[in-house]
């Protein structure tokens, strides 16, 4: 994705034309503009001179953001963010403010209130008149913004926000202008109470009333919406600027966008970690919170990996870059945050459609309403009043950032807690999921065995059985093995020596330590060393019903004793599992382990089916049968994850998982814990709810507020809306969204208080086993060739695959980006205006299907 800075607009309209006029342009295939963020993100094979003159053709301008090169991430720049507008603004507001006070004493004050004024005033209506417009006039001038962009966008047929502010003003200026020339006229003809009734005509006040407020709405506008964006900003400083590298035997420090794949650099107690790179030297306890939300130090030794923008706290380190530039994992995760600024949420393609042909419709609008008040007995003055408080009060800025200040602030809580949605729609999507996918292994539990049970024989320590069964497994390169060797480790145990090693591939281990033959393995081999007896063989069976592996040792034929192994439930897991069930969410487990080591882990981790004897290549059939039930998300880590990943309706990746299945995924845990799944869940939930209060009160407000102002109410109840009230009233609603938005910082993402809870049935409990195979049908195999365009990397044809097998009726899609085709395996007949619509969904052209 491109993106560029977009300049001139000033509401929702503007950038709906912008982004229409930009998708316009061959070869863009997408085309997402934040208002929020003044940007725009741009996909296909369009230049950059073609998508700015489009842009300038419609009235706005655009720049191309850095693009960055190996060793300068394309994220944003700090400077790019940093509130320029509100300075401004403010400085506007204040001298309009000024002039606005003195023209209101001669105006309102002198006028209603009897407030002294100048004798060669008091008396000359003409001069106060002349006095009142050369105030308005100067209010005019410092706010000439409005008139520039509102007419220059209406000269282009694409009339905004400004539109309606420089209509407003300027017919509240123009009457008043023609009502002082009138009254110049009766007053040389000496009619006196004709010189009154003008004087009461004047709009003056009006007209700058409302520039003013206005403006004083933008400022508050564009405070707010600078602290939406405060988390990126934050991430965003914390980017080291130097580097300490070694170069030969001299410590040299060096700009970071020096620093190269390979390079060797130092980093001493309390400096930030440069760049991403493998600990060669030194031991330390790192401070990741900056990348993950956890505040525990980590330790690091030799062979550990660091991450830039973290802190180390204890110790020297010597270290190799590994990872430099854009490739950091902050400067993907900035990369990701802003990505997902850059793009639309679904929700919010309903206000664009209204944004577009909003303003349009107030200017009718505004219009009818004065002539129907001409026609209709009253006077020119009050009819245009009525027209202008239309013009005035109406706001399509609340509609057009309803959605992007959420979506930003609630990316931004993500980040601080290391949770990443890399599109708006991921984080619109989480919240609505039905059913949650986990992978077993390294996602439920932490991937490595280690040590649950002892059961030494009667006449032997627990220690002396530990000790004897790691002194054997020490030469083991066993998964299992090292899982004893960490208990015994952990309990400071001296290791006796063993020669004589043998390893029995499937069966176990014999060697020789202080003159005696030591075996251990499974319970099948140890019965070829010696006897077992039959309330130990019972013991084991126990074990291995929950899911635990037990290894049997012997010395000299003499049974010692049972070690059980198993891979065990993360700590988090029960209580994470709990709460997405609290929220109504059905929880699964994929496993390729048998249905009773299956059933044992999920009891124990709490699940609400358990699909066992799932083969690595048979996740992804198995979510396809699960999303014929509901929305589905998957959560995994390996490689063999990112099919089912991509096939899910809302992919999420452990951390610490592959490249692979992160690069798949549409939502990144950096922490690798199971909690953040259900605070991912419940941080998107906050932010559609935050979307639709923004909605609500966005189309509320227009829907009461035109009415009221165009005058419905006042042959009823008297209800007129002076113009002044009507652009306080605008000022103030856009403040009120982005304010309604910045609530979402104080969300406890991990507090599962407020959480929806659900009846739970009984039987709710499966356990089945997997049978990819089986559900391949032996019918003749229909398939179509697609011929796409705009499909460019990888990414896309994740895209295009995921869409078109979505589609009950298609078994599987062979996407090529470099072919630009999709070849659709189906199990059913299916019309080619469904494959084309389903594929065009996604932005891309659909050519031909044969």
């Amino acid at each position: 994705m491109e993106q560029y800075n977009v300049t001139g607009m000033s509401c929702a309209a503007c950038s709906a034309r912008v982004e229409k006029a930009v998708s316009k342009v061959p070869g863009v295939t997408s085309c997402s503009v934040s208002l929020l963020t003044n940007s725009m993100g741009v996909e296909g094979t369009a230049s950059s001179p073609e998508i700015i003159a489009a842009v300038e053709a419609a009235g706005y301008g655009a720049s191309p953001k850095n693009s960055g090169t190996a060793n300068v991430s394309s994220a944003p720049a700090p400077d790019s963010l940093k509130d320029t507008q509100t300075p401004i603004l403010k400085k506007r507001l204040f001298v309009s403010l000024g002039f606005l006070l003195v023209l209101m004493y001669f105006s309102m004050g002198h006028m209603m209130w009897g407030w002294p004024v100048p004798p060669q005033l008091e008396h000359n209506h003409v001069a106060m008149g002349l006095l009142q417009l050369l105030l308005t006039v100067i209010i005019m001038v410092i706010n000439q913004k409005f008139f520039i962009s509102g007419f220059k966008g209406l000269a282009h047929g694409a009339p905004n926000m400004d539109t309606l502010v420089a209509l407003g003003s300027s017919a509240s200026f123009i009457w008043s202008v023609y009502a002082l020339f009138a009254m110049t006229d009766a007053q040389v003809q000496g009619n006196m109470d004709l010189v009154m009734t003008y004087m009461h005509e004047f709009y003056f006040e009006s007209a700058a009333m409302i520039l003013t407020l206005i403006t004083l709405g933008k400022m508050l506008e564009a405070r707010s919406k600078g602290k939406t964006t405060d988390a990126l900003k934050g991430l965003m400083k914390m980017a080291p600027k130097t580097a300490t590298l070694i170069r030969g035997d001299t410590e040299t420090v060096v700009p970071i966008e020096e620093v190269q794949t390979g390079d060797i650099f130092v980093v001493r107690p309390g400096e930030n970690i440069p760049v991403d790179g493998v600990v060669l030297e030194g031991s330390s306890a790192v401070n990741e919170s900056a990348l993950t939300g956890e505040s525990i130090p980590v330790d690091k030794a030799e062979g550990d990996r660091i991450s830039a923008a973290t802190i180390n706290q204890s110790g020297f380190l010597r270290c190799r870059a590994t990872r430099v530039g854009q490739d950091t994992t902050l400067s993907q995760i900035i990369q990701m945050v802003s990505d997902a600024a850059a793009t639309k949420a679904p929700v919010a393609k309903i206000a664009d459609r209204v944004s577009g042909v909003f303003v349009p419709v107030v200017i009718t609008v505004a219009v009818i309403t004065t002539i129907i008040w001409l026609l209709a007995g009253q006077t020119f003055a009050f009819a245009l009043a009525r027209g202008i408080s239309v013009l005035v009060i109406s706001c399509p800025c609340a509609l057009g950032l309803a959605t992007p200040v959420a979506i930003m602030v609630g990316n931004g809580m993500g980040a601080k807690n290391g949770i990443l949605f890399k599109t708006a729609s991921s984080l619109e999507v989480a919240g609505k999921v039905d059913i949650i996918a986990l992978d077993k292994t390294g996602t439920i539990t932490a991937g490595e065995p280690v040590v649950t049970d002892f059961l030494p024989t009667e006449g032997i320590s627990r220690e002396e059985l530990l000790t004897l069964a790691a002194s054997l497994e020490k030469q083991s390169e066993h998964p299992l093995a090292k899982a004893i060797l960490q208990k015994a480790d952990e309990e400071k145990l001296s290791l006796a020596a063993v020669t004589d090693f043998k390893a029995l591939p499937g069966n176990g281990l014999t060697g020789k330590s202080s003159g005696s033959l030591l075996a251990g393995g499974n319970l099948k081999f140890i019965r070829t060393q010696g006897n077992v007896p039959r309330s130990m063989e019972n013991a084991a069976e126990e074990l291995a019903s929950q899911g635990k592996t037990p290894l049997f040792f012997n010395r000299d034929g003499h049974l010692l004793g049972i070690i059980a192994v198993a891979d065990i439930p993360k700590a988090d897991s029960p209580q994470a599992i709990k709460e997405l069930q609290n929220m109504g969410i059905h929880v699964v487990m994929l496993t390729g382990d048998n249905e009773r080591t299956a059933n044992a882990i999920g009891q124990a981790a709490g699940v609400d089916e358990v699909i066992a004897g799932v083969l690595p290549d048979g996740k992804e059939a198995v979510i396809r049968s699960l999303k014929e039930k509901g929305r589905v998300a998957m959560v995994g880590d390996g490689i063999n994850d990112a099919p089912a990943l991509t096939r899910a309706d809302i992919g999420i990746a452990i951390g610490a998982g592959t490249d692979i299945a992160i690069d798949a995924a549409d939502v990144v845990l950096m922490n690798s814990r199971l909690s953040d799944v259900p605070a991912a869940v419940r941080l998107s939930r906050a932010t559609l709810r935050n979307i639709h209060q923004n909605l609500f009160w966005a189309f509320f407000y227009n829907v009461i507020g035109i009415p009221l102002a165009a005058g419905i109410w006042i042959p009823l109840f008297g209800w007129k809306l002076n113009p002044m009230f009507g652009a306080a009233a605008m000022s103030l609603s856009s403040f009120c969204v982005v304010s309604n938005a910045l609530r979402l910082n104080f969300l406890q993402i991990h507090n599962s208080s407020h959480d929806k809870k659900r009846f739970k049935k009984n039987n709710l409990y499966t356990v089945s086993t997997a049978q990819p195979k089986a559900e391949k049908k032996e019918e003749k195999e229909m398939t179509k060739t697609m011929k796409i365009e705009g499909m460019m990397c990888g990414h896309c044809e994740a895209h295009v695959k995921k869409a078109l097998e979505a589609l009950s009726q298609v078994e599987s899609a062979q996407v090529s980006h470099e072919a630009g085709t999709a070849i659709v395996t189906l199990s059913a007949d299916v019309d080619d205006a469904v494959l084309k619509e389903a594929v065009e969904a996604q932005d891309y052209k659909v050519l031909g299907i044969e």
